[in-house]
């Protein structure tokens, strides 16, 4: 559905990086399978966001947004695949690190 990069800062808190790649897929196309711990915050949104990570190794696996009932978004480091394809979508602008160059296949921004 999308495929973005986030820089909110709770994003880069999540990540320990600049910024958060993610890709948004259909629930009812996404297999879940293993144990997941849950954790919520309030995000720069100021809704609720529900991530469920490995209790084992502790990486954020996907996440939920009520306000996205049918989608759920995969980090896609999570798919450990250098071939992903790049991000389309880039939000939060306004809080990105000025040394990070947003890629060329970005054609829409929101701050």
């Amino acid at each position: 559905m999308r495929i973005s990069i986030c820089h909110c800062l709770d994003c880069q808190k999540r990540t320990g990086s600049a910024f958060g790649y993610q890709a948004r897929f259909p629930a009812d196309q996404v297999a879940v399978e293993g144990e997941m711990k849950e954790f919520e915050r309030l995000g720069d949104s100021g809704q609720t966001v529900t991530f469920r990570f490995c209790p084992l190794c502790g990486s954020t696996v996907y996440w939920t947004l009520p306000s996205q009932p049918g989608l759920i978004a995969v980090a896609v480091g999570a798919f450990a695949d250098a071939d992903y394809p790049p991000p389309w979508f880039s939000v939060y602008e306004r809080r990105r690190h000025r040394w990070v160059d947003v890629p060329p296949s970005v054609t829409e921004r929101l701050d």
